[in-house]
């Protein structure tokens, strides 16, 4: 008891130090711009522009010192039982419409890494079919029976295809556990794109039995195949920082953690007894089936005294991810449905104070960028607005009065929102390589390379997905429901064709928006270059980066040593492969 006081005395600071340091960050935001925007005369749209600096300083602001507390702190000891494993653990494998070859691979190979740690027969895998498509379906049935054979899976492989697909993914394992939960103690959930050592998933139970008031636990999924120039640029941001924000994020949360969903283990009996999902009233994308499941879920389980931790120190744990920009909007638009459908949480009883601030968080996450475009709007509409300059304030005073340059505190500004964005990048480079962690990245020189190519893309590619999550924002509001659609996979080269048909409305916007500020605001013109460029070049920089990468750079320590389970994977994938050639040759 006295350890876990004193974990939440370290949480509690490092929540308040950090939500703190934000809202001096914001608040100082604030105020510069209200210098700066009275220097030609103090008006009301000089304070909304200052509120819309106060709400996305506060956003980018508490990334920034998310990663801070990230370098800054080191999470406790975690306690694992290293006994014999105790009951039973299913694997969990929801597919909506895939690729049964892929996805049913990784489950071969995942089974044959849990045969080499000997502790097989505590682990079955099930697979949950909401796949809608028949002949997708058809082929998942010959692929199964291929598993079987592959893995001599009976009885510890299971198949089931559901008639209907209501509550989508959340419902799924929610249909498995009220039929086969029973005979579980704990359940590994996993994506159809998840990959995961059998080492991994030993210890994750091991660390599950030693903590009886643990209801789930959340491992750091690393991102893995990518192939393209956007894929493997993500990959990299992906496995160099995420490790140190999911740091600071672990140590503010505490035993009110983060749940995303997949690559994680939870408790069956505290999953069944707390996370019945309600439908809320009204029509989607407010109304209906809850689409961001995981983090009410994580709330669930905290409201009825259940730790959910996550563990950013547990590897082995792998993820794929979207090949384009387009793919990753498609995701991020479900994503934005569901994050601004917690706002009917926000007052569910019960919930712990955190959890409602991390739905908050997730609605700002996407609620930011409209604020960001709403600002730049209104500065450029500012001079319809303000009075006109008065350069004769004193009476009978013959000669003119210059008002005082402000151009320091727009730089001033500029500066500021530009450290947030990037000095914790270069700190967690710093820490990199003081550490030697920059070693499994390819040496300190191509990690700094690959960190500064990998700044100057997110900064270009920045207004695009800018826009891309402004018009997300904006259909939910209007009532659109975006639905859940399927994974792309594979291959994702864009064509310039393809990319303009995505993104031409992103070009129309940044030209009208360079078109507004000189006609409105001249002076303007060339602080709004590095937003409006992006998007007039949108389609340009989609189809470029769509493109297979053949640079060196972004280098990760998977691709450098491939991982035990990705070997297997491979070896399952080429052997799979060959007898589907022969068969189409036959």
């Amino acid at each position: 008891m006295a350890a876990r006081a004193a974990l939440d005395r370290r949480v509690l600071l490092t929540r308040t130090l950090t939500l703190t340091a934000a809202i001096l960050a914001a608040g100082l935001g604030f105020v510069v711009f209200l210098q700066f925007g009275a220097s030609d005369g103090f008006d009301a749209f000089d304070v909304l522009r200052a509120l819309l600096i106060f709400a996305s300083t506060f956003w980018l602001a508490w990334g920034a010192f998310t990663a801070l507390a990230g370098l800054t702190t080191r999470p406790p000891a975690v306690p694992r039982d290293a006994g014999p494993l105790q009951g039973m653990t299913a694997i969990l494998v929801p597919v909506y419409n895939e690729d049964p070859v892929a996805t049913f691979a990784r489950i071969a190979a995942m089974d044959a890494s849990l045969r080499a740690t000997g502790q097989r027969d505590h682990f079955h895998f099930a697979i949950l079919s909401d796949t809608r498509n028949e002949e997708v379906a058809a082929s998942e049935r010959i692929w199964f029976l291929r598993l079987l054979a592959d893995t001599h899976g009976e009885g510890r492989i299971f198949y089931r295809r559901r008639t209907n697909n209501k509550g989508r993914k959340a419902g799924n394992i929610e249909d498995f556990i009220k039929r086969s939960g029973a005979a579980y103690t704990f359940a590994i959930i996993l994506d159809a794109d998840s990959l995961m050592e059998g080492d991994t998933m030993v210890e994750m139970v091991r660390r599950m039995q030693a903590a009886p008031d643990l209801g789930l636990l959340q491992t750091l999924p690393t991102v893995i195949r990518a192939r393209s120039r956007f894929g493997r640029i993500m990959q990299f941001a992906g496995a160099f920082y995420s490790p140190i924000f999911a740091r600071g994020l672990a140590m503010m949360q505490g035993r009110t953690g983060p749940f995303w969903g997949h690559n994680a283990i939870v408790r069956v009996q505290a999953f069944a007894q707390s996370c019945g999902l309600p439908e809320l009233a009204g029509r989607p994308p407010f109304g209906g089936h809850i689409l961001s499941h995981d983090y009410v879920e994580a709330a669930l389980l905290a409201r009825a005294g259940w730790t959910v931790r996550v563990d950013d120190d547990l590897s082995g744990s792998y993820e794929e991810a979207p090949e384009n920009i387009i793919d990753h909007a498609k995701r991020d638009r479900r994503w934005c449905q569901g994050n601004l459908q917690h706002s009917r949480l926000l007052l569910a009883p019960g919930l712990k104070p955190w959890s409602r601030f991390v739905f908050l968080q997730g609605i700002l996450a996407y609620i930011a960028p409209v604020f960001w475009l709403a600002f730049l709007a209104a500065s450029i509409a500012a001079p319809l607005f303000s009075p006109p300059i008065d350069y004769f304030p004193i009476e009978y005073w013959p000669f003119p009065v210059i008002p005082v340059s402000q151009v320091s505190k727009a730089l001033l500004l500029a500066v500021g929102v530009g450290g947030l964005l990037f000095l914790p990048k270069l700190l967690i480079l710093l820490d990199a390589a003081l550490r030697g962690r920059t070693r499994g990245f390819g040496g300190a020189i191509r990690t700094l390379q690959s960190t500064l190519t990998e700044l100057l893309f997110s900064s270009i590619t920045a207004p695009v997905f800018l826009m891309f999550q402004t018009r997300s924002v904006l259909q939910v509001l209007r009532g659109a429901d975006g639905g859940w659609p399927a994974q792309t996979r594979g291959d994702g080269t864009l064509s310039f064709r393809d990319a303009w048909a995505a993104s031409h409305w992103i070009v129309t916007t940044g030209v009208i928006v360079l078109a507004f500020a000189q006609w409105l605001s001249p002076q303007l013109v060339p602080w709004l270059l590095p937003v409006a460029l992006p998007m007039v070049l949108a389609p340009l920089l989609i189809s470029w980066s769509s493109r297979p990468s053949r640079t060196t750079l972004f280098t990760t320590p998977a691709e450098r040593q491939a991982a035990p389970v990705m070997a297997l994977h491979d070896r399952v994938l080429a052997r799979w492969g060959a007898d589907l050639d022969q068969r189409d040759a036959a």
